[in-house]
Order: structure tokens, then sequence, then C-alpha cells
């Protein structure tokens, strides 16, 4: 039987995919909000674990797992092409060529940390949301989303920050960093969560979908299993 892919599934996967790119090119950069010290990143990737929630919600962890290993693909691929553009003579008459490798030459050590700690976030996040629907039977998804939530951004951040910056930063303020990123897009989740139980329960309307991940692996190797 032919598989389809829905309307609502193919646009928050491609929304996926862009906020990660997107968020890996501005983690490059540190930014202060009032006394607290943050990467650009902040500005996008929280909205790739919303979305990961309202995957995880309506069409279960496989589908989840499969979104999540294509945002790391397109992350990746992202990251080559960038060198890429690097590494070709510039025109004589360009001058950018320094700031442009100044910014994106310190991509790949980013890159690698992003990816690693991405993984590893995501697929808390994923686990996390899949088991308390099982558990609270489809209710509380509030809770759910903001569990799910805070334990893949604390990983994320407990994993990235030493990769990324170790070496680079103090380690007081990696510790900050560590602690404040994961408030910080944990609140962000919090703070635009009435919208995004508006977006389920839509996108469950219109799909139809409502899955419950009873007997599947959560094998995060199982890549074809959707």
């Amino acid at each position: 039987m032919k598989k389809t892919v829905s309307l609502p599934f193919m646009v928050l996967s491609i929304l996926f995919c862009v906020c990660l790119i997107i968020s890996n090119i501005l983690e490059v950069k540190m930014i202060s909000l009032g006394p607290v010290t943050a990467t650009a990143g902040l500005i996008v990737f929280p909205i790739s674990y919303i979305i990961n929630d309202c995957i995880a919600e309506v069409w279960g962890y496989k589908k989840a797992r499969l979104i999540i290993w294509a945002g790391f693909a397109m992350n990746f691929l992202a990251v080559a092409l960038i060198q890429l553009a690097i590494l070709l003579p510039p025109a004589s008459f360009w001058n950018g060529q320094e700031a442009f490798s100044m910014v994106f030459a310190a991509t790949p050590r980013i890159a690698v940390a992003s990816l690693i700690a991405f993984l590893a976030g995501s697929f808390l996040n994923a686990y996390v949301m899949s088991k308390m629907k099982i558990a609270s039977k489809g209710k509380r998804f509030s809770l759910r989303a903001m569990v799910s939530t805070l334990v893949g951004e604390s990983a994320d951040s407990l994993i990235f920050f030493p990769v990324a910056f170790a070496g680079v930063v103090p380690f007081n303020e990696l510790l900050i960093l560590i602690v404040t990123q994961a408030i910080l897009k944990s609140a962000y989740e919090a703070i635009i969560l009435p919208v995004t139980i508006r977006v389920v329960k839509l996108i469950k309307r219109i799909d139809g979908s409502d899955v419950y991940d009873t007997d599947i692996s959560y094998n995060i190797l199982k890549i074809k299993e959707v």
C-alpha cells in the first residue's frame, strides 16, 4: 500500500529542519539579555522542541524519530556546504572573505556539539512525551509538554556548551550558560504553550491522528519503522 504524508506533517517537518539549521548559525553569537548571557540560537531553537512535542503528540514516537534524524541530516548537509563556501576562492572585488570565514569557520565545532546535544535532547523529549501520554491516557498535555521540554533542554545544554565552548568561554560562564539557557528555553515553551495547545488540537482535527505508542521500539536507530 502506498504511504502518504499529510500536509500538516510535511509543514512541521520542513519548519523543524529550517529552525535547526538557523539555530546552528545563530549559536556563534553571544548575546546579553540584561544580566543574562545566552547564545543567539535562543531566538529560534526552542521552536524545534515545540514542533517535536507536536509531532510526538499527534503522530507518535516513530514519526518524531524520523524527523529528528531528518533534521540531523539537514544540519550536517548545511555545515558541509558552508565549509565548501569558505574554501572556494572569493571574487577579486569581494572583500568579505575574512569576516565570512571568521564567523562561519567556527561552525564545525559548534555543529558537532549541536548535533550531539540535539540528538540526545530531542530523543529524550520525544521519549518522555510518548511515555507520559500513555501513562496519562492522553490527558494533561500541558504538563507533558513542559516536563518533556525541561528534560530535553537540560540534556541539550549540559552537552552543547561544554563541547562547543570549553577553552573559549570561562568555566563559570559556561555553568551560567548551561543553567540560564535551559531555563530560558523552558520558559519559552511555557509562554508559547497556549499556542502549542491550539496547534495540536487543530492538527488532530485536520489530520485525524492521535497516536498512542503501544508495542513500539524506542530504539533510536530504527528509522525505517514508520
